[in-house]
């Protein structure tokens, strides 16, 4: 177990996933890659997150998530209001590669641990 020290030294990732079980197998997956991870369980509390903390480096987010706005949409204003924030998305169905936002990455679900672990630790470094 880590240290209160220890998380706040760690790059902090904000993940967006709605089903419980999910959020934690993705949590999990964050704190293999040695991040500090915080939750958000729709998109419209990941932007509130997102506006009152400048500590976040990445964002690994289930496109399916339900909110007020969706998947692609939700990746895309971030890469606009927030441009140093990496995004990492998973989804039922890839999308279309030419509406993912520029340095984003697309982890096929079921997504292989060992690849998200890796872009979570590329993008948080």
């Amino acid at each position: 177990m880590r240290d209160a020290d220890d998380a706040t030294t760690r790059p902090v990732v904000l993940v967006v996933q709605d089903e419980p079980i999910l959020a934690m197998v993705m949590s999990d997956l964050v704190e293999e890659a040695g991040c500090q991870a915080v939750v958000a369980t729709s998109t419209a509390s990941a932007i509130q997150i997102l506006e009152a903390r400048a500590d976040i480096h990445v964002v690994f987010a289930d496109l399916d998530v339900r909110g007020s706005v969706m998947g692609l949409t939700l990746m895309a204003m971030i890469r606009d209001r927030w441009p140093p924030i990496e995004l990492v998305m998973t989804g039922a169905l890839r999308p279309d590669v030419a509406r993912i936002p520029a340095r984003g990455i697309f982890c096929d679900k079921p997504f292989r641990g060992d690849r998200v672990v890796e872009a979570v630790r590329k993008f948080a470094a």
